[in-house]
């Protein structure tokens, strides 16, 4: 008598191997903090271009993360993006200059409430400025990449000359709030208050995109529009509106991460958001396609790596991102975490 065949399911075993290559993106960063560590020598320094880093890295992953969306759900190379980073940082820096009286005090509440309302004045207009630039210039383009890379160019280069009709063609200098000026000193390091106000706002806005994307019906809409778009329209939903929603967001962000730069360098100019577009793509493409968890991934890199090498040989913290993107897409060619297969 024959005994009954096993029918209990079997799974596949994951091998360590395979483990640790799904999780190196993660790792990346604590690695790369440990061989700062070790390669500068000096705990307060590396303590200081540290916490610099993870500062500009949270500003770059805030512009960048409406970038990367659009790019997923929308296959649209957008850019004028850099445009609502620099309309951003000048709408919230007008706000911030006619409220003087409360930037200019030693009040946490009047500092912070300035920064807010300069923060939702740059968001709300870049919002508004986005919905128009996908109607008026995106949406002929749909599809067509030469085409949408010319148009948002253009689009980039007239919105530029806006600003110098509007605000004059002079760099701006300002003034961060009170409160924020200065540094913290911890274990012989010296950290900026606004870097570390950088860092937390960093943060907060990518553990609330990633509860809204995981958690949310609309982000499940979005995560699946990234996947598979004709599916998700067959299924009823209107993934048109869902684009130019995600468009508005990306434009809004954008315009946050376009204030806090301006704070963050203290000096504001017409072409700052065309000069940040380079990092902003180095992060959107070493991260993946349409993935938030690999814009913040690419955005720590970056961050942190400039700093460091900017420390250790100045004259190769030009090309350490572009070295960074390319031994990234050598060994993952879409990207960290890509969400959908490239186009």
């Amino acid at each position: 008598m024959t005994a009954a065949p096993d029918h209990r399911p079997t799974f596949a075993s994951i091998s360590l191997t395979e483990r640790l290559d799904e999780a190196m993106p993660v790792l990346l960063i604590p690695l790369l903090v440990l061989l700062g560590f070790f390669a500068i020598g000096v705990p307060s320094s590396w303590l200081t271009l540290t916490v610099s880093g993870l500062a500009m890295g949270m500003m770059i992953f805030i512009m960048a993360s409406g970038l990367t969306l659009v790019f997923g759900l929308m296959d649209v190379i957008n850019f004028g993006h850099g445009a609502f980073v620099s309309v951003g940082a000048f709408v919230g820096v007008s706000v911030l200059i006619a409220l003087g009286e409360w930037t200019g005090t030693a009040s946490l509440l009047l500092n912070m409430s300035a920064v807010f309302l300069a923060v939702a004045a740059a968001m709300a207009a870049t919002g508004v400025m986005g919905w128009g630039f996908e109607r008026i210039i995106v949406k002929p383009v749909y599809g067509a990449h030469l085409k949408q890379i010319l148009v948002t160019v253009g689009g980039l280069i007239v919105i530029e000359q806006l600003i110098h009709v509007v605000w004059g063609p002079d760099e701006i200098f300002i003034n961060r709030p009170e409160t924020l000026k200065g540094a913290i000193t911890f274990a012989g390091a010296a950290m900026e208050k606004y870097r570390l106000m950088a860092v937390g706002i960093g943060l907060a806005l990518f553990i609330a995109m990633r509860m809204v994307l995981r958690r949310t019906k609309i982000g499940l809409i979005v995560r699946a529009g990234v996947e598979n778009g004709p599916m998700v329209e067959a299924l009823g939903y209107r993934l048109r509106l869902v684009f130019v929603g995600v468009f508005i967001a990306g434009s809004a962000l954008a315009g946050l991460g376009g204030v806090m730069w301006g704070l963050y360098q203290e000096v504001i100019t017409a072409g700052m958001g065309e000069k940040m577009m380079v990092l902003v793509f180095i992060v959107a493409i070493i991260g993946g396609l349409g993935s938030v968890e690999g814009a913040f991934i690419g955005a720590l890199l970056v961050g942190l790596l400039q700093n460091y090498v900017a420390f250790l040989e100045p004259k190769l913290a030009l090309v350490s991102n572009i070295a960074l993107m390319t031994a990234i897409l050598m060994w993952r060619p879409q990207g960290m975490m890509p969400v959908v297969k490239a186009k």
